[in-house]
């Protein structure tokens, strides 16, 4: 126990005899944690971000829009336009077997709720009761529309978040009542707020039964009774989210008299497609960042192991003079290991500490649609931390083993 406290108190020592270089040294070694730690925390961010704005909508989920068809193969100058209908609804979910869950939707944004405390505006939906397993819409309170509601078409809506707190500032509201445009509805269910900050229009919707919708907030114009806004699809597997698009678009192009493999005759948006070049960029993004990390770790290492050289060499003569006075090469060994241990060790720790001090300070922070707060990344602490103090420990034993196997008279020679 004498020994080892000896050994450290030894190796206090020789660190404040050189404070200015025993300074520089750790706070290189935690610059350079800590800076890969915030780069790679930065990094996780976004990936976190993206994922969770992504998971948001749904999973593996499909849009499909009215379009315009060219009469003429790449030439939008002759499209005519056409309207999703109810009938292309039913013709996909009958003929496409690759389809797990579709929903029609019905939207119109001219609808003026009122309740009996406030009045907002917002979005309303007129959906089936299968849209929110394909959608991301977590309950809050109450229920979602069901199969009676639809059939039997009451008079029940569910609101969005921000809706309800528009509506009902501090106040119940399952079981109440609202006007839309003058209909009375039934408040049955509540969603809980989706997304960070107001980025999320989910939160300023309001959900009534598809066919209720289709009565009484139809969409405009002529042939408008069967139109509906969207169809929501989702395939099987996310791999054959391709197949389905194809078998979504055939029934569509025979419904409405165009070819279905011109590409400019759709419009839509297809989450899963979105979600694989997501993860092309997380990849192209972990090569960088580990590129990084490489050249940062080499370049701290470096610096580790010359600074730890020069330390080691310049002390040739204590080694000397401590031979000769008895200590033996394992007991000098033994304290360089533990100098080098001390000082990348605690230094990366510093490092670590920091970075992770300065992340939890952004913890709070709500930054730009689809970036979440940087957050540290324990394994790539350990492996830098690691690194380093593997790197500083071998190059304080090379030159210490080698200036201990010197006879203590020519340890004491050198300069």
């Amino acid at each position: 126990m004498q020994m080892v406290i000896d050994v450290f108190a030894q190796i206090f020592g020789t660190l404040w005899a050189h404070k200015l270089r025993s300074f520089l040294t750790m706070f290189g070694i935690a610059w350079g944690v800590g800076s890969l730690l915030l780069l790679v925390g930065l990094g996780e961010g976004f990936r976190t971000g993206n994922k969770r704005n992504l998971a948001e909508y749904g999973e593996n989920i499909i849009m499909i829009f009215p379009g315009r068809a060219p009469a003429v193969p790449g030439s939008m100058n002759s499209a005519r336009e056409y309207r999703l209908t109810y009938q292309d609804y039913l013709d996909i979910r009958k003929e496409s077997p690759h389809i797990l869950a579709i929903a029609p939707v019905l939207t119109s944004n001219d609808v003026h709720a009122v309740s009996e405390f406030a009045s907002a505006s917002g979005q309303l939906n007129g959906v089936e009761p299968q849209y929110n397993g394909i959608r991301f819409l977590p309950l809050k309170e109450g229920r979602w529309l069901n199969d009676l509601d639809e059939t039997q078409k009451r008079n029940v809506v569910i609101l969005g978040d921000e809706m309800t707190h528009h509506l009902f500032p501090g106040r119940p509201a399952v079981g109440s009542f609202i006007l839309l445009n003058g209909y009375r509805f039934e408040v049955v269910g509540t969603l809980k707020r989706v997304g960070r900050g107001d980025d999320n229009m989910t939160n300023t919707r309001a959900y009534i039964p598809f066919q209720v919708m289709r009565s009484d907030f139809p969409l405009k114009g002529e042939e408008a009774y069967d139109a509906i806004s969207m169809i929501y699809y989702q395939p099987r597997v996310a791999d054959e989210h391709l197949l389905t698009q194809s078998e979504a678009r055939r029934v569509i192009g025979r419904n409405h008299h165009f070819d279905y493999h011109d590409e400019d005759a759709f419009e839509g948006l297809d989450f899963v497609q979105q979600a694989k070049m997501m993860g092309t960029i997380f990849d192209a993004m972990n090569e960088f960042l580990g590129a990084v990390g490489l050249v940062t770790l080499a370049l701290g290492a470096i610096g580790v192991i010359n600074i730890m050289l020069i330390a080691v060499s310049e002390r040739t003569r204590e080694i000397g003079l401590r031979k000769a006075l008895g200590a033996t090469n394992r007991s000098i060994m033994l304290q360089f290991f533990a100098e080098g241990i001390l000082l990348t060790l605690v230094s990366g720790l510093i490092g670590m500490g920091l970075a992770g001090g300065f992340m939890a300070l952004l913890s709070n922070y709500n930054g730009p649609a689809g970036f979440d707060p940087p957050r540290l990344v324990f394994k790539t602490a350990v492996l830098a931390i690691a690194s380093l103090t593997l790197a500083g420990v071998a190059a304080g034993l090379y030159p210490a083993r080698k200036a201990a196997r010197l006879e203590p008279v020519e340890a004491l020679r050198q300069e």
